[in-house]
């Protein structure tokens, strides 16, 4: 399976579990810890660990295994490492609050990515 429609598979599963705004980053050219960066919110803690875990267990039924889940203990985030694919899932005052989409949609030369 393709990185691409690993990423519209993740897109759909969070927009199937009402995620909302659901944005979709390419770190191709700007970082070497993925590909793709999607950022989403949930409405309540609930939510989001719902979201994230059902992530994690709709990735691995398409084979997509080893798959973790950062932040468990937050009731205003999660992160779900998707090997080549980081989902962050906020809070959205957290979200408003980290800006990662400000972050990582400015261009970055190609001589300071970072690892």
């Amino acid at each position: 399976m393709k990185i691409t429609d690993i990423k519209k598979h993740i897109e759909m599963i969070l927009d199937n579990n009402k995620a909302i705004n659901i944005v979709s980053i390419n770190l191709k050219k700007k970082s070497y810890i993925a590909d793709y960066m999607i950022v989403a919110s949930g409405t309540s803690s609930r939510h989001l660990q719902s979201l994230s875990e059902n992530l994690v267990s709709e990735l691995k039924k398409i084979g997509i295994t080893g798959c973790r889940i950062e932040g468990k203990e937050s009731a205003e985030w999660k992160l779900v490492d998707a090997i080549d694919i980081i989902v962050h899932i906020f809070h959205p005052e957290k979200r408003e609050f980290y800006d990662l989409e400000k972050m990582w949609s400015e261009p970055i030369p190609k001589e300071k990515a970072s690892i």
